[in-house]
């Protein structure tokens, strides 16, 4: 079935090698490519084949309308003069909706976009000829795609028909200079080296001809295991020992359904992630909260409509910039500054994350169970379900970006740029990159 044919992302094979499988069902990240050491990593769990993801939810989906939970039944929602009301799905228990409703956008297939989108400006779609490093429009063309998915009216209990189109593109690192080290020579542990980047950029807008205001705060449900595709046996499956900082000092106030209550807590030792092994005082239960980044951020989350027929309009220059760029970048830039990062000493792999969102969902997949979970062949298992060699709990890092839990209900949001509205007449905006980046660790066989 198409939904399950994968779109191959790719930088030119003289850039350094990073790639991504993506699949039309559910957006999904099927996989990551690095070869930065002579031996393939692939830095996201999950099934083997891509038709394994049906049943297996938020394995590397996109989640929507909304991300996470809200408390199930009737809400009505007010800005700007606009009223709807919506009637949210309950999914995960009779109280609580999860992750957009019993069938949310991670279950339904995407269309691969052939023809132009529409809520990108013409402007914006030029850094695309230049983001693999080259100037052949046909290598330009294989390093991004665009998917495209309208959502009904009254879906999962949302209002208003929702056109969301997402940008999914891998940017080359720019010029570099990485010297090769001879047999015999000494590792040079420190030094680093950028092997691209992965960009997602989210743009949703309301097609409807009366007025009508919607919650949406989607985001990409991706886990990472830098250690996974070394083989090394069941310790190399746990990600305690991979290295997070996440600029926060808050978390969100849960209640007993793990519903926002809609205050936030000081970090305790556990969740102050700052070059900080996962494991260290890691909760018994593992991870599961959502850290308000320590800055706001100051690229929009939301524009006018009508800026789409503005020719110059672009929010996406910086975003789409290669690391290792001469130019200076806009003023003001279009890009935040990083605000998560995810390492391992074990593979000297390394994630740099930067969005346009107020926060982050760190989730330590506490809930895998290897008796009937699929672990991919690359990592090490049986690429089957029932075998017994699923991933189980802390081993993958979810990191989810997006905004606070049911921001829409908190009287301090109302009429705010938090609130995770929109209403017709605006356009959805989020963005996430990571930067992936190498460092040689130790004398470890080149498999050819």
């Amino acid at each position: 079935m198409a939904e399950f044919k994968p779109v191959l992302l790719t930088l030119p094979s003289f850039a350094p090698s990073l790639a991504l499988e993506v699949l039309p069902y559910g957006l999904t990240i099927h996989r990551v490519i690095v070869q930065p050491d002579g031996r393939t990593h692939d830095l996201v769990i999950g099934p083997e084949a891509p038709e394994d993801h049906v049943g297996r939810k938020y394995n590397n989906t996109i989640v929507g309308r909304y991300a996470n939970r809200i408390p199930a039944g009737k809400h009505i929602l007010e800005r700007n003069g606009i009223k709807s009301e919506f009637t949210a799905l309950a999914n995960e228990n009779p109280k609580v909706s999860l992750h957009g409703g019993p069938t949310g956008f991670d279950s339904l297939p995407w269309e691969v976009m052939t023809e132009k989108p529409t809520l990108f400006t013409p402007t914006e779609l030029v850094h695309l000829t230049s983001i693999s490093g080259t100037e052949d429009p046909v290598a330009a063309s294989e390093s991004f795609a665009f998917f495209r998915l309208i959502s009904p009216d009254n879906d999962q209990g949302y209002p208003g028909k929702l056109l969301v189109e997402v940008l999914i593109a891998l940017v080359s690192p720019g010029e570099q200079e990485r010297k090769y080290r001879l047999p015999g020579q000494p590792i040079r542990e420190r030094e680093e080296f950028d092997l691209g980047s992965i960009v997602i950029v989210y743009r949703a807008k309301l097609d409807s001809e009366t007025p009508v205001i919607s919650p949406i705060n989607l985001t990409q449900h991706w886990g990472f295991n830098l250690d996974a595709s070394l083989k090394e046996g069941s310790e190399s499956l746990s990600i305690k020992d991979h290295i997070l900082t996440i600029k926060a000092d808050k978390i969100i106030g849960l209640d007993e359904l793990s519903l926002s209550t809609g205050s936030f807590i000081a970090n305790a030792p556990g969740h102050t992630h700052e070059m900080k092994h996962v494991g260290d005082n890691m909760p018994s239960s593992g991870y599961d909260d959502y850290y308000l980044f320590t800055k706001s951020p100051k690229l929009p989350r939301r524009f006018a409509a009508s800026s789409l027929e503005d020719p110059t309009f672009d929010l996406v220059k910086d975003v789409l910039r290669p690391t290792h760029d001469p130019t200076k970048p806009s003023s003001p830039p279009l890009r935040g500054e990083p605000v998560v990062e995810l390492s391992s000493n074990k593979s000297g792999l390394k994630l740099v994350f930067d969005t346009n969102q107020s926060g982050v969902m760190f989730y330590s997949n506490n809930l895998a169970n290897p008796a009937t979970g699929i672990r991919k062949k690359i990592h090490g298992g049986s690429g089957k379900a029932g075998t017994g060699d699923g991933y189980g709990p802390a081993t993958a890092a979810f990191l989810e970006f997006h905004d606070p839990l049911t921001a829409f209900l908190d009287p301090k949001n109302k009429d705010s740029d938090n609130d995770t509205l929109i209403t017709t007449g605006e356009v959805y905006h989020q963005y996430v990159r990571a930067d992936v980046k190498f460092r040689e660790v130790g004398q470890r066989l080149v498999i050819v």
